[in-house]
């Protein structure tokens, strides 16, 4: 019931209501005082009690809000300590129909009473009732109009990169846009990695820790949860996340991870429960299911009397058991496959790509010298009877080994000096260190990258980086591998680089037995590539077919010839037989760490020549094999 005249003989009580949302501060006449200011006019003119100011600051009217000045004034009500509430407009008490109908129950249950000073409303009559409906119909909508724009401008802020909130560990706020920080983003990269190969949050949290990472000690594992589920991470961001009006938005801000790598990581969060850590470094680690239930086969080692530890494999349902060295054997190939490729593309040249190299052949040569003189002394130390001849042996080994992996670095290093560091020049790297393995066999067959080359941990990381999981098949009892999926991450780099020719697969062949094989490269890339070899080799160019129905390679080839590489020289295969080119070299002269000391002699006596013989050039600077052949010093 509503009020709208009074008289002198009335019992009227009143509650003044004043109320005062965010966007009403900056509004005339709306802010607090200005309203209680006119209200207690209002009472006073007509001789109203004022029994108390009620006010709610800064918050909305709208429906499901909670005001508790409001809700205190409703309570008085109830308690018969006022009868009428008191407000500016209709709009202060509610601008929602459902509880406008709610309020109105309500004051008719306690003979209650509500005044509006700018809005003319009595509620005692069908028509009264109605236009107060329209008035509150009205507010609602402008309510709803309002949340609108601001959804509408919200929407596209963020998706002009003003990503709202608090600024995440990684970034940096400029312009109102989130940018990469470099130095919390190295943290940001290492804890999506950890968690990619295994590690559970409460691991990387104690790692953090205890490396004081970023100054701090007290990483949690909620923190470290909190960054590998913010989609941030990967360039999206959700509003009202987990509510109805929920909306996902896709590449707004720049991305610190692969959204490869962040999806892996939330697939991966059973996984790397702390009841799946173990002790042992198992190759498999979650990575192999049962052929005949599914179930993830879990881990078993036992240790003989030698101390020499077995890995194996059980299902707890169908008692499945299996070798680790079973499943390693059928994979073998594909394995020392992907330890290349690791070397290679992550270990070596991605750090170039990011790092350009400082030229550290003066720093390779320094510590060539360094080496060559440590192993004069443990010479000297043995002849003087310091110590025994396989405590000699063992010293003199490491010593050897370094300094072949020194020369190895040392030649590479004046190779790379005329690569560009993009990823073209991969392949490049990749046929040169073919190349230099035959003509250096005494360096590089000791650094040859292979599976058996790596401890455990090193092995088990490789399977963890790269597979997501391994098929088994059984037959009898006779476990077979029947299919080997990658990583989503890893297929998409390897597959971006591969398709562009920049990089090659071993494959088998009956014509060459195992073979390197790469994609299709234009023919200006090839020319490039060919030049760039032909620094250092006397590559060749041969021509052939395959034919793709009967998988047979038909080739020209001169069998003194060392086949490189083979790859389509066409892009259409649709054909029954694709053009193909092989890339070879003639046999090449074989080098033994005397016979390189003495060309790098040679190669220095040839610059000082240059630099001191006024007009002399490289053809003055020419050595005649026994064959009658002349090798120019380049």
């Amino acid at each position: 019931m509503i009020r709208k005249n009074f008289d002198e003989n009335s019992n009227i009580k009143a509650g003044i209501y004043i109320r005062v949302s965010t966007e009403d501060q900056a509004r005339e006449g709306f802010s607090l005082p200005e309203q209680e200011k006119r209200l207690r006019e209002l009472c006073e003119e007509n001789h109203i009690e004022i029994y108390r100011i009620y006010k709610d600051a800064g918050i909305s009217a709208k429906k499901g809000n909670k005001r508790p000045a409001f809700e205190e004034l409703l309570q008085d009500i109830k308690d018969k300590k006022c009868n009428t509430i008191v407000a500016l407009k209709l709009d202060r008490v509610t601008r929602s129909i459902f509880d406008w109908e709610n309020l109105m129950d309500f004051l008719n249950k306690n003979d209650a009473y509500i005044v509006c000073a700018n809005d003319e409303v009595d509620t005692t009559n069908a028509n009264g009732k109605l236009l107060t409906r329209l008035l509150i119909s009205v507010s609602q909508n402008e309510i709803e109009r309002t949340s609108e724009r601001t959804k509408f401008g919200m929407a596209g802020a963020i998706k002009a990169g003003h990503i709202p909130g608090v600024t995440p560990l990684g970034y940096n706020r400029v312009d109102k846009k989130l940018v990469i920080n470099p130095i919390d983003k190295e943290v940001i990269e290492r804890i999506f990695d950890m968690y990619s190969h295994g590690k559970s949050h409460y691991t990387i949290r104690n790692i953090l820790n205890e490396e004081k990472c970023l100054g701090k000690t007290n990483w949690q594992d909620s923190t470290v949860r909190r960054i590998l589920e913010n989609p941030v991470y990967k360039g999206d961001y959700i509003s009202n996340k987990g509510k109805k009006n929920e909306c996902y938005y896709e590449n707004v801000c720049p991305s610190i991870v692969s959204k490869e790598l962040w999806d892996y990581c939330q697939e991966q969060g059973a996984k790397n429960s702390k009841n799946y850590m173990r002790k042992e470094d198992y190759y498999f680690l979650q990575k192999l299911k049962c052929p005949k239930c599914g179930r993830i086969l879990g881990g078993k080692a036992t240790k003989k009397k030698n101390g020499k530890s077995y890995y194996y494999y059980q299902c707890h349902d169908c008692k499945n058991h299996l070798n680790e060295i079973d499943i390693e054997k059928q994979i073998i190939d594909l394995l020392n496959n992907i330890v290349e490729y690791d070397a290679v593309v992550n270990n070596f040249f991605l750090p170039l790509l990011k790092n350009k190299i400082n030229n550290p052949e003066k720093d390779y040569e320094r510590e060539l010298k360094n080496q060559q003189m440590k192993k004069e002394r443990i010479r000297k130390a043995y002849i003087n009877g310091s110590f025994e001849y396989e405590v000699f042996e063992e010293e003199n080994k490491i010593v050897d080994n370094n300094i072949k992996e020194l020369e190895r670095k040392i030649i590479e290093n004046k190779q790379l000096e005329n690569l560009t560091f993009n990823e073209e020049d991969i392949l490049v790297y990749r046929d040169l260190d073919y190349l230099n393995s035959l003509r250096y066999p005494e360096l590089y067959d000791g650094f040859i990258k292979s599976w058996k080359k790596l401890d455990r941990i090193s092995r088990q990381n490789i399977i963890m980086h790269y597979i997501d999981n391994i098929e088994l098949e059984q037959h009898g009892k006779t476990i077979f591998v029947k299919n080997v999926n990658f990583r989503s991450t890893f297929l998409k780099d390897f597959n971006n680089l591969f398709s562009k020719g920049y990089l090659d697969w071993k494959i088998d062949n009956d014509l060459f037995e195992t073979v390197r094989y790469s994609n299709y490269m234009d023919k200006e890339h090839v020319t490039n590539h060919l030049n760039k070899l032909r620094k250092y080799y006397d590559v060749s160019m041969h021509y052939g077919k395959f034919n793709q129905n009967t998988n047979i390679l038909n080739f020209a080839f001169n069998p003194t010839h060392e086949v490189i590489r083979i790859f389509p020289i066409e892009n259409d295969f649709s054909k029954e037989e694709v053009n193909m080119g092989i890339l070879s070299i003639h046999e090449t002269k074989v080098y033994t760490r005397e016979k390189l000391e003495q060309e790098m002699y040679d190669e220095f006596m040839t610059d000082e020549l240059l630099l001191n013989t006024p007009g002399a050039t490289l053809d003055d600077v020419v050595e005649i094999t026994e064959d009658g052949a002349e090798y120019r010093y380049q």
